[in-house]
């Protein structure tokens, strides 16, 4: 049924994730708020979950099968929180068929995406980072790509509670911050290797 909804149902499906899930989750930030209102979600989604397109959780993503998407509104305040500007340049890591590359373009910002593979040790520097999914350990690989002022966000399930984090660079050095608890698939490039037992 929700395959066959009209652009017009689409759209204000779109406007409703807006108002009652980014709105209500402290996402203030208009260009943040119009961009979402803007690319449609449902395109993004794998065909099995298009029902759920719109609503408040990670989905999984058309066309890849090990990637999903994050929740609306935890993507939404990982970018507002890293105070994207115009022009800047980007990297979207582990983010399937472009979704998240989507909104990150229409802050009209220049995106490169990385969904699987090595990372090119020439790559960047980049101003954002962002990781679509949990890491269990350190990304050092892509802390390395950020320029000076750069900032990374995503998810850290290193120990305790998966959080929402926001890793700046600033002077060689590395300045972390919580944003808020988030839960969402952990990714395989950034598990943590396995302890020995005795």
């Amino acid at each position: 049924m929700a395959a066959s909804l009209s652009a017009a149902e689409w759209a204000a499906r779109r406007q409703n994730m807006v108002e009652s899930q980014l709105r209500t989750f402290d996402v203030t930030d208009l260009a943040v708020l119009a961009a979402f209102n803007t690319i449609p979600r449902e395109k993004y989604v794998a065909p099995s979950a298009i029902a759920s397109a719109y609503l408040d959780r990670e989905v999984p993503a058309a066309g890849t099968p090990k990637r999903t998407l994050l929740p609306p509104a935890v993507l939404a305040r990982l970018l507002q929180s890293a105070r994207i500007k115009s022009g800047e340049k980007a990297l979207d890591v582990a983010g399937g068929p472009g979704y998240s590359a989507a909104i990150m373009s229409a802050l009209e910002v220049d995106v490169t995406s990385l969904d699987a593979g090595p990372i090119a040790p020439d790559a960047g520097p980049f101003a954002i980072i962002l990781v679509n999914g949990a890491f269990e350990r350190r990304p050092d690989e892509l802390l390395n790509l950020l320029a000076d002022g750069g900032r990374l966000i995503g998810v850290e399930a290193i120990s305790g509670a998966p959080k929402a984090v926001l890793v700046e660079k600033v002077g060689g050095g590395f300045s972390r911050r919580v944003l808020f608890d988030a839960n969402c698939t952990r990714l395989d490039e950034f598990r943590r290797a396995p302890g020995f037992i005795f």
